[in-house]
C-alpha cells in the first residue's frame, strides 16, 4: 500500500473493500456507495471516509476531492 493520499472517494472506498479486515454491514453499503456513486460527499459522509481509512491505517483522501 502506497503512503499517498487517494485522489478520489471511490478509490479509497474501493482499496478498504478490498483490504482483509472487518467492516460493519452499514460500513460496507457507505463504501460501495461511495464506489458507484460519483455525487459529492456531505462533510459527515467524509469525516466517516476519514475514520474508515485512519482505523485501516491507510493515507487519507487528497485535499479538495471529497467534492
Amino acid at each position: 500500500m502506497t503512503d499517498r493520499a487517494f485522489p478520489n472517494p471511490r478509490q479509497a472506498a474501493l482499496a478498504l473493500l478490498n483490504e482483509e479486515q472487518k467492516l460493519s454491514r452499514k460500513a460496507g453499503q457507505f463504501l460501495g456507495q461511495l464506489a458507484v456513486d460519483p455525487s459529492p460527499m456531505s462533510e459527515a459522509q467524509a469525516d466517516w471516509l476519514a475514520k474508515l481509512l485512519d482505523r485501516a491505517g491507510m493515507p487519507p483522501l487528497a485535499e479538495g476531492s471529497a467534492q
